[in-house]
């Protein structure tokens, strides 16, 4: 039998490596082998919150704050539980009790605010957050609940003002969400739709109001964004949460995602959120549960299934993600999301013509291009010049041009292949110096210009520019055989012998392989045949 202490390394490590739910098992066993262990039981407590067990959790929280009643996380756990059970008085009085200082600056009066609307205390909810507006940046958040309170409590005015002011001076999709929400509920559909127009077009083309477009045109009325106590105090811990994950304080932000969840339980947008935090913690399987939650009748959904199916490929499951994307593809046939993805991901495992394919099908679905789907041209010639297909390739990658001229990787895959096929060399290297403008540091777009220099027989130009592409990308096999020929054909051969070496040694395409051993043994037989460093 393994002992508390060994339970307690084994849970340990599980939490340094973010595998809080084998934490959780690991550090409850512990505990159970030494109930009294304060050290064990803060560690047991914070990984089942961190995996989602609020309710177990709650039971240590109790023993941790009897100690230390201003302990934040564990009080937010009993906060949360409070809520639930609708011990409204009891939450309150906790959050005095906490300590303001760090996220509980912000924390604590959003959460006081709604539990003064829940006992009843609108006036008193909008004044525990006067603070939040001397901040610039939460002010939009404070406006965000002021308004959503102000809308439960029957004060439209007061709603419209807060949420409006949040509107402006807040590019947040929840905000747009709750206002546009608010102006269709109110007979003003009119400001509703440029609202939802204003946002999309600042966030470049995003659908993630396309439902609430499609609601419009029915005229129908949609529910509020938060309906009752619990759903905006699940709001606070979610809103939260995504600044947090933003600032990358991943573990906090995990934490407040799981109370929005245990708040409110079919919450999409908290379920997609903490899945993307959980990928990020290489947590793709827990991930994958949350993916599956969000409700089949939620916006969402679609998006959810998209997620979905990247997971399902990060965990080399790739023909089930394969099968998923195909699923999504029949299912909606005005959609060409998928197929798009279906393309990366046949791309990536270099099945060429499929992914040739499945981008051709993407292109049909769309009609006519606009300057937005460059990449897809580009993504699609990539997959005809690797299967073969040069003249389908550079038709795609000059309509790419047309659609959007200044796209540097474009302008470096059409240069760098007329270069290694020795066509229009002059074109080229115009064409790869412009994408070299655009991208000074990138590796690969400056090897691109110093192999194109070397096939015009600049060689010291050459070994100059791919000299700093290997400084920028040193762990490249072919920028480094690249600098071995430009330094064999200045007469540098040990230096051309030590960059083949690296080649070798960098796991280059099996092709490449024989050529770069010949090059060892033989050299560059029409180069110099002295070495100019002596």
């Amino acid at each position: 039998m393994a002992s508390a202490a060994g339970k307690y390394l084994a849970g340990r490590y599980a939490r340094r490596s973010r595998d809080f739910t084998s934490a959780a098992r690991l550090l409850t066993g512990a505990l159970e082998l030494d109930k009294e262990n304060r050290r064990i039981r803060r560690q047991a407590f914070f990984a089942m919150v961190a995996s989602g067990r609020i309710e177990e959790a709650a039971k240590l929280a109790n023993l941790i704050v009897d100690g230390n009643n201003g302990a934040p996380i564990s009080n937010l756990t009993l906060v949360v539980e409070d809520v639930r059970a609708k011990q409204f008085g009891q939450a309150a009085k906790r959050l005095v009790d906490m300590p303001k200082r760090g996220m509980n600056t912000f924390t604590s009066p959003l959460l006081a605010a709604w539990l003064h609307f829940a006992q009843g205390e609108a006036d008193k909810a909008v004044a525990a957050m006067d603070d939040l507006s001397k901040v610039a940046s939460f002010a939009g958040l404070r406006n965000l609940h002021v308004g959503l309170i102000m809308d439960l409590a029957g004060n439209p005015a007061a709603a419209d003002e807060a949420l409006k002011k949040a509107a402006k001076t807040t590019q947040s999709l929840r905000v747009v969400q709750a206002y546009g929400r608010f102006l269709e509920r109110s007979n003003r559909p009119a400001e509703a739709k440029k609202l939802y127009e204003d946002f999309v077009a600042k966030a470049e083309g995003s659908d993630s109001l396309d439902a609430d477009f499609q609601r419009l045109k029915t005229g129908k009325k949609p529910a509020r964004l938060v309906d009752n106590v619990d759903q905006g105090m699940a709001e606070v811990f979610f809103n939260l949460s995504g600044t947090l994950a933003q600032g990358r304080s991943t573990d906090l932000a995990l934490i407040y995602g799981r109370f929005a969840l245990r708040l409110r339980p079919d919450f999409p947008l908290a379920q997609v959120l903490l899945g993307g935090l959980l990928e990020s913690l290489d947590r793709r399987e827990e991930a994958l549960v949350l993916y599956d939650a969000v409700n089949p009748s939620s916006p969402l959904f679609w998006s959810a299934r998209l997620r979905k199916a990247e997971t399902l490929d990060e965990l080399k499951r790739t023909d089930d993600a394969i099968a998923q994307l195909e699923q999504m593809a029949r299912e909606r046939s005005d959609q060409y999301e998928p197929l798009t993805r279906l393309g990366d991901m046949l791309r990536a495992k270099k099945r060429y013509k499929k992914a040739a394919a499945s981008y051709s099908q993407a292109v049909e679905r769309i009609g006519k291009l606009d300057k937005n789907h460059w990449s897809l041209l580009y993504a699609r010639g990539i997959a005809y010049e690797r299967s073969k297909q040069w003249p389908k390739a550079e038709a795609d990658f000059l309509h790419a041009l047309k659609l959007s001229p200044e796209q540097p990787f474009v302008l470096n895959y059409l240069g760098y292949s007329w270069v290694d096929q020795g066509m229009h060399l002059d074109q080229a290297k115009g064409m790869i110096e412009r994408a070299v403008r655009l991208r000074p540091n990138d590796g690969y777009i400056v090897d691109s210009l110093g192999w194109v220099l070397y096939r015009l027989r600049d060689y010291e130009g050459a070994a100059q520019r791919l000299e700093k592409a290997v400084i920028l990308r040193p762990d490249d096999s072919t920028i480094n055989d690249h600098l071995g020929d430009a330094y064999w054909r200045v007469g540098r051969f040990l230096e051309a012998r030590f960059q083949w070496r690296r080649a070798l040694s960098l796991e280059p395409d099996k092709a490449d392989i024989p050529k770069i051993e010949k090059k060892l043994q033989r050299g560059l037989v029409d180069a110099p045949a002295k070495d100019s460093r002596g």
